[in-house]
């Protein structure tokens, strides 16, 4: 499907089939989004796609028969038309797909097609009990009666109730060794390789995703993305498999790579949805993010969408675009009151902004509307944080690891409030939780190297500052802080190169980084170089008229340069001198001294030039000099 094309019947279908497949095996987190895109279509986009399925379904109807043959209702359909040694004929051919089946390729997806669907009809009643069970978290229960089914549908709820009922345990016995040093890194759930054991042979791309699943918590991310890819091939609305391809995927170019190898065009709505989400993630969305966004919220596809809003609103935050992050979440808000989803970036945002009494309010309503969201304690923690109440921020950043381990931004956020108070002990350990819950975020590096510069250990400051400019090599602030680091190892060299790369993505108007590079040359006895990046100064601050205090000393030290230089450039010294001479900048006494020897020099080489033109006037005039030239 193009993407100029919009929505179609097809993605229609694809979203309904996905949100009930979903919601029946307990992915209610793929079920809800799937139901959202679908309610985001507009209605004449609706009404338009109905109108050409009726209009199709009529062309190519056949005529009405005279004597219609009766067909029977449903409601009186067997519901176990087959015996039972062929349902568990058909049973042992879905479980073992690679068993010896004289059955071609075709001919055997169609059996097992039908086979299932009669397993599920057959179970229907069992799955639904135990999907029961599943809602009031009773996994246990719900495993105990899924136990002697065998259709494919049950399997996948009963593996799945495994997987959470183990991931429960492991972090229950995770948090019993709080506070002591043998605590492993992350919860370590013992029943992952039985688990993997149960799916390893199944071609079900339900249970593909399941496989992924395991795999990626096993750490094998190769193998992981590969069943991800598969299981994605079969149910492509299953937005679990989605999110979980994209955990897996380290880096951007990664990502680009890894477009390649997923079955659907590239301007598929669905693979661009997964781009921004991912990139989002990665803290690496740009202005072709947004440009993806706008074209997804056109009124071809989904321009209801508050999800695809919210992506917007986070690739404009990771742009450092806060304002129209702001506008954009705002938006949101209007649509849906209640959205919860990215509230948190939403409070980073407003937190950058010094929007107290938004925040304020914001935090107000989300506390009262629901407490136990890890989003919204994060979002009142950067409340308390922006009203300097530092410990009843780090209060709430707690609760919300505490009601999700795995909530990076939380133990993220954590760290930043012990950096503020100078607790850097306490940062480390919160930043080095966020590292062992993901490698791929910068800020938790960067905290890192911030929490060991306090403590004067730059060695270990620049490791981590290297860390993060490797997952976001076009950030500033990274660039600046590894530079810093250089120049308090002595390192004056390799801090230039930092400060350089810093350059490259900084604003062009920019002059602290070019003040610093003009430092470090003068430092090392590099005036020239210095005084490039002097020049550089005075040129943007009289561009974007700028009061003389900002650049007066830069102009002295060009001035005093090409003074001092054999040949230098005395008029724009001089004029230089004057305009900082003229003001009420600190340096006017300075000036003017300066400018007394510039007029002296400029009226010197005044002289000097004319007594050269006098005398080669004279040569020129003289016989006898003439007579030895020819």
């Amino acid at each position: 499907m193009s993407s100029s094309s919009g929505v179609d019947a097809q993605i229609i279908s694809g979203l309904r089939v996905a949100s009930k497949g979903c919601y029946e095996r307990g992915l209610l987190v793929a079920s809800k989004w799937s139901s959202e895109l679908l309610l985001s279509i507009s209605p004449d986009k609706m009404r338009q796609i109905k109108s050409t399925q009726s209009l199709s379904s009529f062309a190519t109807s056949t005529p009405t028969r005279s004597q219609p043959s009766p067909q029977p209702s449903a409601s009186f359909i067997d519901p176990s038309p087959l015996p039972e040694e062929v349902l568990t004929q058909a049973a042992s051919i879905s479980l073992n797909p690679g068993s010896d089946q004289h059955l071609s390729q075709a001919a055997y997806s169609k059996d097992v097609q039908i086979l299932e669907k009669d397993l599920e009809i057959r179970e229907q009643d069992v799955i639904l009990a135990a999907r029961a069970y599943f809602d009031t978290r009773e996994f246990q229960r719900a495993i105990n009666l899924l136990t002697e089914c065998i259709s494919l549908k049950a399997k996948f709820l009963r593996l799945y109730c495994q997987f959470i009922a183990t991931e429960k345990k492991a972090l229950r016995n995770w948090h019993t060794l709080d506070n002591n040093r043998h605590q492993p890194p992350v919860p370590v759930n013992e029943s992952l390789g039985e688990l993997l054991d149960a799916v390893k042979d199944d071609t079900d791309p339900w249970l593909l995703f399941l496989k992924a699943l395991f795999l990626s918590r096993l750490s094998r991310r190769e193998e992981a993305i590969q069943s991800a890819l598969l299981s994605i091939a079969g149910v492509r609305w299953n937005w679990s498999a989605w999110t979980l391809l994209g955990s897996c995927i380290g880096d951007g170019e990664e990502l680009s790579s890894l477009l390649h190898l997923i079955p659907f065009p590239r301007d598929h709505p669905l693979v661009q949805i997964f781009q921004i989400k991912t990139l989002n993630d990665l803290h690496n969305a740009a202005e072709h993010e947004i440009q993806l966004c706008d074209q997804l919220l056109g009124s071809d596809f989904f321009p209801n969408s508050t999800y695809i809003m919210s992506l917007k609103a986070c690739a404009y935050y990771h742009g450092h675009d806060y304002t129209q992050a702001e506008r954009m979440f705002d938006k949101v808000l209007s649509l849906d009151p209640n959205h919860v989803e990215d509230i948190d970036i939403y409070s980073n945002v407003l937190y950058v902004q010094d929007s107290r009494l938004k925040l304020s309010k914001l935090a107000h309503d989300f506390l009262a509307m629901d407490k136990d969201r890890p989003e919204v304690c994060c979002l009142v923690g950067n409340h308390y944080s922006l009203r300097a109440e530092h410990e009843k921020a780090v209060k709430y950043f707690r609760r919300a690891t505490q009601l999700d381990r795995t909530y990076l931004p939380a133990w993220t956020l954590m760290g930043h409030e012990y950096v503020e108070m100078k607790n850097s002990q306490a940062a480390i350990e919160a930043y080095r939780r966020a590292v062992d819950i993901s490698r791929k975020d910068y800020r938790a590096w960067f905290g890192l190297g911030q929490a060991y510069e306090l403590l004067s250990m730059y060695h270990y400051s620049l490791y981590y500052y290297q860390r993060a400019t490797s997952l976001r090599p076009y950030d500033v602030r990274l660039w600046q802080a590894q530079a810093m680091c250089y120049e308090e190892l002595g390192r004056l060299r390799e801090a230039v190169e930092c400060y350089k790369r810093a350059l490259i993505p900084a604003d062009p108007h920019e002059i602290s980084i070019n003040l610093k590079l003009a430092r470090i040359h003068r430092t090392l006895e590099e005036h020239s170089e210095a005084v490039a990046y002097h020049r550089r100064v005075v040129e943007v601050c009289q561009a974007d008229l700028r009061p003389i205090q900002d650049y007066a000393k830069s102009s002295l030290e060009v001035a005093d340069y090409e003074m001092r230089v054999p040949d230098g450039n005395l008029n724009l010294a001089r004029e230089y001198l004057n305009q900082v001479s003229s003001s009420n900048a600190e340096d006017v006494g300075r000036a003017k001294e300066m400018l007394k020897v510039v007029e002296s020099m400029i009226h010197s080489r005044a002289i000097s030039a004319q007594a050269g033109i006098d005398n080669v006037d004279a040569d020129t005039a003289d016989p006898g000099n003439s007579v030895q030239l020819i």
